[in-house]
């Protein structure tokens, strides 16, 4: 991971939570332990190594923990931390801000996308 430049915790929290796939994962994990699996299905877009990496940042941070069973085949679970439970009610009221403003965002939308009116002369 690159160095961290400012003396900001928030700068930290980025480096970690940033990106299209942490918060995600996160969302995914508060109703409980998943395998790899689940979370690919969860995700069908995120590719194998990505998920990969993006578990074992998480799991780096403490943020979520991950259990490996012996035996054929090898079965792994990912489940929050007690730290990644901190974590839940800021992404639910991210997710709550966004739903509240969904009817300003499509009217911003559309007023960008339309085409400016040309008058007559």
């Amino acid at each position: 991971m690159k160095d961290v430049v400012s003396k900001c915790p928030i700068e930290e929290v980025m480096r970690v939570l940033s990106g299209r796939w942490p918060t995600l994962l996160l969302y995914y994990l508060k109703d409980g332990t998943k395998r790899f699996s689940d979370l690919q299905r969860d995700n069908p877009t995120l590719s194998h190594r990505m998920l990969a990496l993006e578990l074992r940042k998480l799991e780096k941070a403490g943020i979520i923990r991950r259990t490996a069973y012996s035996g054929y085949p090898l079965r792994v679970d990912y489940d929050l931390t007690a730290s990644g439970h901190t974590l839940v009610p800021l992404i639910d009221a991210l997710g709550d801000w966004w739903e509240e403003r969904a009817e300003g965002r499509v009217e911003s939308i559309e007023t960008k996308t339309q085409k400016p009116l040309i008058k007559a002369a």
